[in-house]
Parts: structure tokens; sequence; C-alpha cells
């Protein structure tokens, strides 16, 4: 082996080593605060979308309380509008686990007159989530709802803490965040308050995938490249659903592609890829100039689109 090749060996294995440290530096934070959320909180819950940063919550808790139970059940709220290959996932996983699993219907809201199925062309359910999230959060009496959010995702995300406060309405107030110094995080609430827990804050979508990489996690077969038929909306590909209310007019194309984030079908963009393995969709990532929401239509109504929805119970 040649001098150059032998430096280069090292340099790949000290990068390696660096990469795991750092990875287990934001795994010990995650799990301690899934620990403090169990510590301080009577009925916490965790948020459950079957995305990448939900599943990744589970593997972390799994970690965090094994060979014990989950302290508190995965909640889902579902639009009607979920990708099926999600809600596979989702129940295959949570039977797997053998944890308990409850959905909260937005179909079931509808239905009931509380509240309305949004009309036009490219409407969705999405923001209907809310309502049925404070209506579990109210029946189940939880006090703390763990989610999957990140701070690199939207500038929204960027001002929450670990422990956010909701008060007795389910709405945020971003000017009213508690300090957070050496990680100890205030748990504090008065009744009919519930606080928002994001254990991984601070782990960028590179982060959550070299994650998933190591630790071998099963997530979604639509985060890889398959083939689909999909709608041109936006200068964004959609999945071609009867969901996704058009004009009719839309260029309807097939093509090969996957979703970095994973929500409502009828806002939630896919982007032309190839990348069929994990190695191949982490190069991708690096290389890519688009943001990993930037394929989330909801969030380009407006430019505070995100924090808009926050301040009235969103995730």
């Amino acid at each position: 082996m040649s001098l150059r090749n032998v430096i280069d060996k090292k340099t790949k294995t000290k990068m390696s080593n660096s990469q795991t440290d750092y990875l287990d530096h934001l795994e010990a934070e995650a799990i301690h605060a899934l620990r403090e959320v169990a510590g301080q909180f009577e009925r916490p819950a965790l948020l459950f979308s079957g995305g990448k940063d939900s599943i990744t919550l589970v593997h972390l808790a799994l970690k965090a309380f094994r060979p014990g139970k989950i302290p508190f059940p995965l909640v889902h709220v579902d639009t009607g509008h979920n990708f099926e290959e999600t809600l596979v996932f989702r129940d295959k996983l949570v039977e797997r686990i053998g944890e308990k699993l409850i959905v909260g219907s937005v179909q079931d809201a509808i239905d009931a007159g509380k509240v309305k199925e949004p009309k036009g062309k490219y409407s969705s359910r999405n923001a209907l989530q809310t309502h049925t999230l404070l209506e579990l959060i109210e029946t189940h009496e939880f006090d703390a709802c763990i989610g999957g959010a990140r701070r690199d995702e939207e500038k929204a995300r960027a001002k929450e803490r670990f422990f956010s406060v909701r008060d007795d309405f389910g709405q945020w107030n971003p000017k009213l965040q508690r300090p957070e110094l050496w990680n100890i995080y205030n748990g504090r609430i008065h009744k009919g308050e519930n606080v928002r827990v994001f254990p991984i804050s601070n782990w960028t979508e590179l982060d959550v995938w070299h994650y998933i990489q190591r630790e071998n996690i099963q997530i979604p077969s639509i985060y890889y490249a398959h083939e689909r038929e999909c709608v041109i909306v936006k200068n964004q590909l959609m999945a071609d659903t009867p969901f996704l209310r058009t004009e009719g007019s839309e260029k309807k194309v097939r093509r090969s592609v996957r979703f970095r984030t994973i929500g409502d079908m009828t806002c939630t963009a896919a982007v032309a890829s190839e990348a069929q393995n994990i190695d191949e969709v982490i190069a991708e990532i690096k290389a890519s100039r688009i943001t990993e929401r930037g394929t989330r239509i909801d969030d380009q109504q407006s430019e505070a689109a995100m924090e808009e929805r926050k301040k009235v119970g969103y995730f």
C-alpha cells in the first residue's frame, strides 16, 4: 500500500470516528430529553407521523427505556390523505415493538361537523390536523407531546426550545420561551397547559440520515427512489392521487422520485431522484440546494405560514 493510500485511509478513519462521536452526543442529548419527559410529566405522548424523524424518535425511546415499556403511547393524527406506504409501515412498526398506538381521525372531525373540508384548487386537510391534535390532547389529558421537529427545518422551528409550553388553548407564544441552560429543562405547567418537547432539535436532516444509516433503522419505502405517476403543481412533482384537487390541465408525468419529508399527500411534493439506498440518499442531500421543507406546498402559502400554524396549536 502506498504512503498516499495509508494517509487517505487514516484520514477517512479519523473523519468516521469524529462523526460517530458527534452522533453519540446527539443521541445522548435526545435520550436525556426523553427521560426528562418521563420523569417530569404524568401523561406524555409521542407524536408519530410515520416519517423518518418520528421513527428516529421511536428508536431513541426504545434505547432510553428498554427492556421496559416506553412510558408513553404513540399518537398519530390521520388526515385520511396519508400515503398508503406510511400507514402500512406505521402498523408494522407498532406490531413489532408492541407499544400502544392512538389514532386521531380528521375525517371523523369532518363527519361530526367540527371542522370543514377545505374547498378549491390545491386545497389540503393538513391544517385540520391542529383541531384533531388538540382534541386528542384534551381527551387523553396529555401534558407533554414529543415531536420530531428540528431547528434546521424552518425558521419558526428554530424559535422553539426543547420544552416549549402551550397555553390551555394549545397556543404558542414565541416571545414567551423559557431559558434552557446546561440541559436543564423546566416542565412546570399550570392546569390545562401542555408542553411540546423536541428531543432532536439540534439535529440536521443529514444527522438524521447518518443516524438511520448507523443504527440500521427501517423507514418507509417512499424515502427511496421509485417510479410514480406525478402531477406537476407549482413546478413541483406531486403524487397523482384523487385527493389532489387540480384544474385538470396540469401536466401528468411518470418519474423516478422519492420523498424527503412525509405529510399529507395534498401538500407534500416529491423530488426527482435515482437514490435507491441510504448512501445515495445522503450523497444526494449533500449536493442539494433545496431545503427539506422546500417540498412542502403548505409552507409556501406565506413567509410566516409555519409560525402562524404553530401559534394556534400545530405540531
